[in-house]
């Protein structure tokens, strides 16, 4: 699998279901609206007082499933992380990532709670079922800087 493949894959979904854990190390998940910039970076917007913002403040762990079924079989990206709140150029750079998939975006702008949460990876797991054996493959953040 390329670099380029990958990145097709994971941007061929817009949504995927988010997993973090809170201060009383309960889980929580979402479904979020999601881009990813080249270097593999995801970026949602939320609310500041959000359980997953108040979550990811205590702790910036992450995880993300993205994908499923599709006419061509069972494809996933199991994706970890860690998440910040980016400022100043680099808010401007991941809100513009958001923006090409969502530009209805801009308009949240308006609330008063909206943030950017950017996720760096550390492990990626692609795996796909249509083939036998199925494919699967395993990045950690070196290894997709190399891909």
């Amino acid at each position: 699998m390329t670099r380029k493949e990958l990145l097709a894959f994971m941007r061929s979904e817009r949504f995927a279901a988010q997993a973090s854990v809170s201060g009383s190390h309960a889980p929580q998940a979402a479904v979020v609206g999601i881009a990813v910039s080249d270097d593999f970076e995801i970026v949602f917007d939320t609310l500041h007082s959000s359980r997953k913002a108040v979550n990811l403040r205590a702790n910036p762990l992450i995880a993300f499933v993205i994908g499923g079924m599709h006419d061509r079989g069972i494809r996933t990206v199991q994706y970890e992380g860690i998440a910040d709140t980016p400022s100043g150029d680099e808010l401007i750079r991941v809100r513009e990532i958001y923006f090409e998939v969502f530009p209805d975006g801009r308009e949240r702008l308006t609330w008063p709670e909206t943030i950017h949460v950017r996720v760096k990876p550390t492990w990626v797991r692609y795996s796909s079922y249509a083939p036998t054996p199925p494919l699967v493959l395993e990045f950690d953040a070196k290894a997709l800087r190399a891909l």
